[in-house]
């Protein structure tokens, strides 16, 4: 009783933490577009996309890894994801470079190791296809192509701290390739869930996401041969240094309610995020499983002038859906799931994401 005590007191201190710093990482609206690393807001994860980004508090599994580490506590073993998503699509081809801004590639795992922790590693890999080179001189694009690549993997560890509480923290690696400049950089996400009510169906979390030391680019594209003087004779090679940029840090404060009847759940959630580069928003979804073979989920996120295109700060608001049909396969519990999610970008036709996972 007394250990359960102590984890009652460090959670009421977190939230109190968490209370007194969210002002610090209040919405910005005027920096939008300024921080570094932008893809860091992007979750490449079928199943929890779907959400919308509400599930903060009500997430399971290798999908916490983005959106609450903490809930990567609740792998039962061994779990496999695979994702493909089509980002910012504006043709009519899905999942193609040449319809899309970008497709993204996403792998990741979570196993259980002894009798509380989990670790889980994740890769996301961002394809822009082929872009044409061009200069205020040569404007037509007959100077060849260049494919930027962006790549982040992320090292997760959560823990099982007690009945009610679950921890995490994650570190990601991330670099960005554009031409013949790159950067790269750390961030680190931590999150924590208490699960509480009679049937533990009430749940709360919180996120802290992608705080790090800034990042700038480097390379030879950002050098080239200058002219000293006024004699031709002289010349030199000048390197321009790149600004540095902040990572998009964020707060997600969040809750959920299940609601179970026989075979069939039903559950809310709720999420205030707290930006650090562009309006505060506000997420709420719902789910629906039938045995949990079953899934189909909702999602909106909401800011303030949503409706003005003029004023907002970001494509990532909206409506946002998904289903997951998950079947057992075999009697030892392992079991295959399917997962589709669309989310609403204007003013782009929408992000489709697809994905597989194994529970073993």
């Amino acid at each position: 009783m007394r250990h359960n005590n102590n984890w009652f007191k460090t959670t009421i201190l977190l939230l109190l933490s968490t209370i007194l710093v969210a002002p610090i990482f209040g919405g910005n609206p005027q920096r939008a577009g300024q921080a570094g690393a932008s893809e860091l807001l992007i979750n490449p994860w079928a199943r929890s996309s779907g959400w919308g980004g509400a599930n903060v508090a009500s997430v399971r599994g290798l999908e916490g890894i983005y959106s609450n580490v903490a809930g990567i506590a609740f792998t039962q073993k061994t779990e496999l994801v695979f994702s493909q998503t089509s980002w910012l699509q504006y043709g009519g081809k899905m999942f193609s470079t040449n319809d899309a801004v970008s497709s993204i590639s996403s792998f990741g795992f979570s196993q259980k190791v002894g009798e509380s922790g989990v670790l889980g590693f994740s890769v996301m890999s961002m394809d822009f296809g082929d872009i044409n080179i061009t200069t205020v001189n040569e404007d037509e694009g007959t100077l060849g192509t260049y494919a930027p690549k962006f790549l982040n993997m992320s090292i997760a560890y959560a823990k099982i701290f007690s009945n009610s509480i679950y921890g995490g923290a994650t570190v990601k690696v991330i670099s960005e390739q554009i031409s013949n400049v790159s950067a790269s950089g750390i961030a680190l996400d931590a999150g924590i869930q208490y699960v509480t009510g009679s049937k533990d169906n009430m749940k709360f979390g919180i996120s802290l996401k992608n705080v790090g030391p800034r990042m700038s680019f480097t390379g030879d594209g950002l050098s080239f041969r200058g002219i000293v003087g006024d004699d031709d004779d002289y010349k030199m090679t000048v390197e321009q240094r790149s600004s540095e940029l902040e990572l998009p840090a964020l707060l997600n404060i969040g809750m959920s309610y299940d609601v179970n009847i026989l075979r069939h759940r039903i559950t809310g959630a709720g999420t205030f995020t707290s930006n650090s580069f562009q309006k505060d928003q506000y997420r709420f979804g719902g789910e629906y499983s039938y045995r949990e073979m079953f899934m189909v989920r909702m999602g909106y996120t909401h800011e303030k002038q949503i409706g003005d295109d003029n004023l907002s700060t970001t494509a990532l608001r909206g409506p946002s859906a998904g289903f997951t049909v998950e079947l057992p396969m075999g009697d030892n519990g392992t079991t295959f799931g399917f997962d589709y999610s669309y989310r609403h970008t204007d003013p782009f036709q929408g992000s489709h994401s697809i994905g597989a996972r194994i529970n073993l």
